[in-house]
Parts: structure tokens; C-alpha cells; sequence
């Protein structure tokens, strides 16, 4: 789905975009154009890297319990 009409950004590239560390819309407005034109997209593209950045790293529990010996 294009996220961002104007510079034909879509959310797999914002996906992309989080995957390889991007971690804030200007970073993201930097990397790909998402909202340099108009900005009506920064909302939905901030959402976006906000819920693929959460996924991607999410946090291990077990890694927690584990005792180094």
C-alpha cells in the first residue's frame, strides 16, 4: 500500500526502512522521501515504524533468566 502518494513510498519500504535500524519519521524522511513534499503522511508512516520497529525487536524473557556460570 503507498503510504506516501507524493514520493510513491509504500509500507513495505517503510518496513525496510525499520528493518535496516531507522528509528524516526526524519530518519525515514531522509532515507526515503516519506512526507518531504505535503507531510499528510507522517502520521500513518510514524504508526508504521513505530509497529515494525516494535515487532522487530521484540524483547526475549528467557534471555533474562539466564545465569551466567
Amino acid at each position: 500500500m503507498y503510504v506516501c502518494i507524493c514520493n510513491g513510498v509504500t509500507d513495505h519500504q517503510i518496513r525496510e526502512a525499520a528493518q535496516s535500524g531507522v528509528a524516526s519519521v526524519s530518519e525515514l524522511t531522509m532515507r526515503t522521501g516519506c512526507g518531504a513534499t505535503c507531510g499528510s503522511c507522517l502520521d500513518m508512516a510514524a504508526d508504521l515504524l513505530a509497529k515494525f520497529s516494535a515487532t522487530h525487536d521484540l524483547p526475549l524473557p528467557v534471555l533474562g533468566l539466564a545465569q551466567v556460570a
